[in-house]
């Protein structure tokens, strides 16, 4: 059941950026903004969408503020792989967009990615109500600036020239911000979307966005570059504390799973009509990339 409802969003998020290139100017940015939003596994364009579906939202009525949080996300990782930043030369497997390409054309492709996502939250077919438009703007604008994304950004440059390993409580709090507002924001956009209340969805994101980081870090330790489609090792390399150095490889393992038993217990008020979201827990503790 997930891995197909995760198929159909990726499939109907990918053809919705489509769309909204579609009759861009040709130039070197646009190409790059195309292949930037191409490939990955849209799991937090996934989560607007099936959160929606909790309040009978159909996936096509919220498939804009899908493809938003993946426009922004795309932004996130072009910006965060240049050299000024993680320096990082390959992404998704394949050539990260300032090697594909130049710096310049690196900074302006996230630029405009970002400015793509708020336009596409605007637009009258994400909703018809302008005030559930203005919500969805501002909480995405929250999620990914100076009180999220970025601010989680701005501490992890922070710490690699803080003369210490961060503490347990301090990469916490970073990675809730750098990883775990976006994910956060994509699953409380159902309730958003359908009006209601985000306390139970804002519960299953946090949780799950912080499985999905000591994943990473996990990941990080034993994945393969060939399945990751980035490289490995290289914050054991950078000497960065992540949450295998602090807690340890088994220790990272036993947070993470019960981190996702207490992301499907927040579940618990929509019963079985949130199986999928369930599901999608387990994955990211579970996935190879």
């Amino acid at each position: 059941m997930f891995q197909s409802s995760l198929t159909s969003a990726a499939a109907r998020i990918e053809a919705r950026l489509s769309a909204a290139l579609e009759g861009a100017a040709d130039q070197p940015v646009t190409h790059a903004m195309r292949y930037a939003v191409s490939g990955g596994k849209r799991l937090r364009g996934f989560l607007v969408i099936e959160s929606a579906g909790l309040y009978g939202i159909a996936p096509e009525a919220a498939v804009d503020a899908a493809a938003a949080v993946e426009a922004l996300h795309a932004y996130s990782l072009v910006h965060d792989d240049m050299p000024c930043m993680d320096n990082d030369d390959l992404r998704r497997g394949q050539p990260t967009v300032h090697v594909k390409w130049d710096d310049g054309t690196a900074l302006l492709t996230g630029d405009a990615l970002q400015t793509l996502a708020f336009d596409l939250l605007a637009a009258p077919s994400c909703h018809a109500d302008p005030a559930v438009r203005i919500d969805l703007v501002a909480s995405l604008a929250k999620a990914s600036g100076i009180d999220g994304m970025v601010l989680g950004q701005a501490q992890d440059i922070a710490a690699e020239t803080a003369g210490r390993p961060l503490s347990l409580e301090e990469i916490t709090e970073l990675q809730a911000n750098k990883t775990g507002a976006l994910i956060r924001w994509s699953a409380e956009a159902g309730a958003r979307l359908a009006r209601a209340d985000i306390a139970p969805l804002t519960a299953y994101s946090t949780a799950l966005g912080l499985a999905f980081q000591i994943a990473d870090d996990i990941l990080d330790v034993e994945g393969d570059a060939a399945k990751t489609g980035k490289r490995v090792h290289k914050d054991a390399d950078a000497g960065k504390a992540t949450f295998v150095s602090l807690l340890g490889l088994d220790g990272a393992k036993a947070r993470a799973k019960a981190l996702v038993e207490e992301a499907e217990d927040a579940l618990s008020p929509f019963g079985e009509g949130a199986e999928t979201l369930k599901q999608a827990a387990r994955f990211v503790i579970a996935r190879e990339s």
